[in-house]
């Protein structure tokens, strides 16, 4: 289910293959950031076919700045490659 927090990876467009959370989930978009080229402050549309979930989801207090976003995602990323 896509909710707001949910990690995903984008599967199109520009940032294929990047790690980037949902703040905002609508019916056949999503609003994504990475806390770097996209900020919690402009996030960008992606269509709900361009993503496919990894199984992990940040927290809000991650999601409440830039820089604690970008953190979670790195450990996010380590732990889905398996470079614990």
């Amino acid at each position: 289910m896509l909710e707001r927090g949910t990690a995903v990876r984008s599967s199109a467009g520009r940032d294929k293959g990047k790690l980037l959370a949902i703040v905002q989930a609508e019916k056949d978009r999503v609003l994504v950031c990475d806390g770097k080229e996209r900020p919690i402050d402009r996030p960008k549309s992606k269509n709900i076919r361009h993503i496919v979930s990894v199984g992990a989801a940040v927290t809000e207090a991650e999601l409440a700045s830039n820089r604690a976003l970008r953190k979670a995602l790195r450990r996010l990323n380590a732990e889905i490659n398996g470079n614990t």
